[in-house]
């Protein structure tokens, strides 16, 4: 067998392995465009650079639906099996799904330069990759013989809106309908990707401690998720009627439950084993976002003042914080366990992961200290300066693993 196809055979041998190195990429190649873009927009180096697509809008775009999605969907069709004692996900179900929403990213940031044509083809190519995935996570979810399937079927009705946001990022284009735009952007965040994290992080996050913390009691209250997830959608439905105002009605209660999972699944315990620390870190993020955006919101409802006191910092501890975060935690742990290695978070990476929370901090500082809102700009390209290196660093570390042979010589 030639190293090509050595290469392609390694790649194709798990759902995870090319879902996850384009994510990889991604994660360098999406941050990468926005510090160029930041560094334009400030006159740090050069001048602003004239894109077809808004940059905000952009950048919004491609870290909701095409750079995370490509974590979320590996990690989905790894488990979806396991979960349900469904079927394997098909190889030529999970190639397409990259290789689609891979071309449709390209064309994507191809059409920023060129020209708002080649992005509405981009995002057509994206959507048809993510109704293949959508498709086979759903025949494995029906077909599935296990008996409990509640977080599968969240998670899929989580997709399902994913899937309407890419097709309502596509009708903004070509129609340049707002309510359109803002529809792909609430649904993106309250209804697809918020959703579908709290469900893997209930279903994972007290399973992987009860697997490493002596005398662990498993606590895992439905009711609960049920509550976070109305939570959310009541979010995303609030902000789409635009009364910003009401949000802490919803955000407090979803503060309130993160938290106590977030002590009840042993935040402190985890820190004996950093493997599972980063994911309990990542959680505590979530408790952290919806406080302030509780704080935010219910200052609204107190005061005649419109503006919004803490600016972005909410929906960054979100995205970056949790989000990002815990995709980092996962990916890594995944890519550990399913090459055949010791499941064991070396030195290296855990450091790395501390200095990506540092991106985090500095985002959300830069909205809400007023000392230094004369010098935001700045902690806005830091932050983002901080997660390129991260990611490349990380990508540098992990990527090679996923075009090799498992260390154990075992297939998968």
């Amino acid at each position: 067998m030639s190293k090509q196809a050595s290469i392609w055979h390694h790649l194709a041998a798990a759902p995870h392995r090319s879902l996850f190195l384009v994510g990889a990429l991604q994660g360098v190649m999406t941050m990468l465009w926005w510090v160029f873009e930041l560094v334009g927009r400030y006159g740090m180096l050069g001048a602003p650079t004239v894109w077809s697509v808004a940059p905000s809008w952009a950048h919004a775009f491609l870290m909701i639906y095409g750079f995370l999605p490509l974590f979320i969907f590996g990690f989905l069709f790894t488990t979806y099996p396991n979960w349900m004692s469904g079927d394997k996900i098909k190889p030529s179900h999970y190639i397409a799904t990259c290789l689609l929403i891979t071309i449709g990213v390209v064309m994507f940031y191809a059409g920023l330069i060129v020209d708002q044509s080649i992005v509405v083809y981009g995002v057509a190519t994206m959507l048809i990759g993510w109704c293949v995935a959508f498709y086979a996570l759903q025949r494995v979810l029906i077909s599935a013989s296990g008996e409990d399937k509640r977080h599968a079927k969240v998670t899929s009705v989580a997709l399902g809106f994913g899937c309407l946001g890419v097709a309502a990022y596509l009708l903004w284009l070509l129609t340049d309908n707002w309510s359109l735009l803002t529809f792909s952007r609430v649904a993106g965040i309250w209804f697809f990707l918020l959703p579908i994290v709290m469900t893997v992080s209930h279903r994972m996050i007290p399973f992987f401690s009860s697997r490493v913390l002596d005398n662990y009691v498993l606590v895992r209250p439905y009711w609960m998720l049920w509550v976070m997830l109305a939570c959310s959608a009541g979010h995303g439905i609030l902000q789409l009627l635009d009364a910003l105002p009401y949000l802490w009605l919803v955000d407090f209660p979803l503060a309130i439950c993160a938290l106590y999972l977030s002590f009840t699944w042993g935040f402190l315990r985890s820190f004996s084993v950093s493997l599972l620390a980063v994911l309990h870190i990542s959680f505590a993020w979530l408790s952290l976002s919806m406080l302030l955006y509780g704080i935010q919101s219910l200052i609204l409802f107190l005061s005649d003042d419109a503006i919004m006191p803490f600016g972005l910092a909410p929906l960054h501890a979100l995205a970056i914080g949790y989000f990002a975060s815990i995709v980092l935690g996962m990916a890594s742990r995944v890519t550990i366990g399913h090459s055949g290695r010791p499941l064991v978070l070396d030195n290296f990476t855990w450091l790395l992961f501390i200095g990506f929370q540092a991106a985090a901090i500095f985002r959300v500082l830069a909205d809400i200290v007023p000392a230094i809102a004369n010098y935001a700009n700045h902690f806005y390209l830091l932050a983002g300066l901080i997660w390129l290196a991260c990611f490349v660093i990380w990508a540098a570390r992990y990527a090679p693993i996923f075009w090799r042979e498992r260390v154990d010589g075992k297939s998968g």
